[in-house]
């Protein structure tokens, strides 16, 4: 009946579950969007594309360098995110649990 009157909240053991799905789907996300925004906005410079998709073949290295470097530090910035907010919500969790008893 506790949990249903929302007396026991089952938030901390949800919020480590959800942070770990975000944590592995958050690159295939990552990854996808950066390659439609470079196809779309033609971030890397000039490619010759001409409504193509872009192919990785047709970057040269400076391009693909830039490339690589901006997902891993876009990467490593909603990891970052990701976990402190995470690490936030859990704190109030444990803060609120902490004043209940």
């Amino acid at each position: 009946m506790d949990f249903l009157s929302f007396k026991e909240l089952i938030s901390i053991p949800v919020l480590i579950g959800f942070y770990y799905l975000g944590a592995i789907v958050f690159p295939f996300f990552m990854w996808i969007f950066s390659k439609w925004a470079v196809k779309k906005y033609k971030l890397l410079g000039d490619v010759q594309s001409k409504g193509k998709e872009l192919i990785w073949g047709s970057l040269n290295s400076k391009q693909k360098i830039i490339f690589i470097a901006a997902f891993l530090m876009i990467f490593l910035f909603l990891e970052l995110f990701w976990r402190l907010m995470f690490e936030f919500l859990i704190a109030y969790m444990q803060m609120r649990d902490a004043l209940l008893r």
